[in-house]
């Protein structure tokens, strides 16, 4: 073999070399580009918004045509992404019916939720109906019915104010209403007490008639948790507290028991709940970031300067959060802090301040 033959046969197998290189980086390039686009469609829509959408689920689905309905609604950022995720899920066998949706939630979050099961009927839009949504303040109730009924918001929030009225219900309903009676300091005594759920007021002859069914709802779905909550040495004032802030900073049943868990291990430790829940309901107001100076806000609602349940619930709270107060979990863990990561939506769990201070800091870090 002459040198010509050798030097063609090197650059030759050096060709092939260049061309199996090339092969591979072009596939780490897709399978990176793939690996990125999955993990992104897999976090919220849009993690800052507040606004729920009512989706139906129709008897049947297919969770390939449950994800074209998602990512139809803006819920989710790929209908591909979503029902392949749903394929690698042992159990991903979603119910059908009408669901409440965030544009803020994730794909687990969702999978989560479409897995327990919706409402039988509209939970909006529909004639003659309101619609009390979980996590709803007296304020904003006061909103929605005005909205979609005759009946202004200020004339709810003046029935609110009615002590006649109130002392009615309370003999009515005792085991209900007897320790919201005789809370101090509390904005409106009815708070945390209309149950959420969708209302005919398609035939309701006063205001009184559609606060009295709310009410109504409320008792006849704590009935079966009054021994409980006797039992226990609590009030109902004080579980739909609790219940109140659990609606609020979970989503999931399983981060809710935690998170109420946390919350009786630091009334235990005698130490403030420092929910931020509460300072908003102190302010009157929704933030997305609070202040140093909100945090200090002079007000009995605020947990943050104040120990214990203070003067009663803040919102309207759903009775998984309710059940949740009565059967918390992981509480021998001594979990006296929580986080959630708001991009991700999970939740990271502290024994102390320091382990704390670096969840949040690492959560800091990540989503910048």
């Amino acid at each position: 073999m002459n040198n010509n033959e050798v030097h063609d046969k090197q650059k030759k197998k050096s060709k092939k070399y260049w061309w199996i290189a090339g092969i591979v980086v072009v596939i780490l390039a897709v399978f990176g580009g793939a690996k990125f686009y999955f993990d992104s469609s897999m976090k919220p829509v849009n993690p800052d918004s507040s606004k729920t959408v009512q989706v139906k689920i129709p008897l049947g689905a297919t969770n390939k045509k449950i994800s074209q309905i998602l990512a139809k609604k803006k819920l989710v950022k790929s209908a591909f992404v979503f029902n392949y995720y749903t394929k690698t899920q042992k159990k991903a066998e979603f119910k059908a019916g009408y669901y409440s949706l965030r544009s803020s939630m994730n794909v687990k979050t969702i999978v989560k939720i479409l897995k327990q099961g919706g409402s039988t009927t509209a939970v909006s839009g529909l004639k003659g109906k309101v619609l009390i949504q979980e996590g709803q303040t007296i304020d904003q109730i006061a909103a929605t019915v005005q909205k979609q009924t005759k009946y202004s918001s200020k004339s709810f929030l003046k029935l609110m104010k009615n002590e006649s009225y109130l002392d009615g219900l309370a003999k009515k309903y005792p085991k209900l209403l007897t320790s919201a009676m005789s809370a101090q300091n509390v904005r409106y005594r009815l708070e945390g007490y209309l149950f959420p759920a969708t209302y005919d007021v398609s035939h309701i002859k006063s205001l009184k008639s559609l606060v009295n069914q709310m009410v109504a709802a409320e008792n006849q779905q704590m009935k079966p948790y009054y021994q409980t909550i006797t039992k226990k040495h609590l009030s109902v004032q004080e579980v739909l507290t609790l219940a109140s802030l659990v609606e609020r900073e979970g989503v999931s049943n399983s981060d809710r028991k935690k998170i109420a868990g946390v919350f009786f291990n630091r009334i235990a430790a005698q130490m403030p709940l420092q929910s931020d829940i509460s300072v908003m309901y102190a302010l009157n107001t929704h933030k997305k970031n609070l202040t140093y100076k909100d945090l200090k806000v002079d007000s009995p609602y605020n947990l943050y300067t104040n120990k214990g349940y203070g003067p009663g619930p803040f919102n309207s709270p759903g009775i998984q959060s309710v059940k949740a107060v009565l059967k918390p979990s992981q509480q021998s863990k001594k979990y006296l802090y929580f986080v959630a990561n708001m991009k991700t939506g999970k939740v990271y769990y502290s024994k102390t301040y320091a382990q704390h201070q670096k969840i949040t800091a690492k959560i800091a870090k990540d989503n910048k």
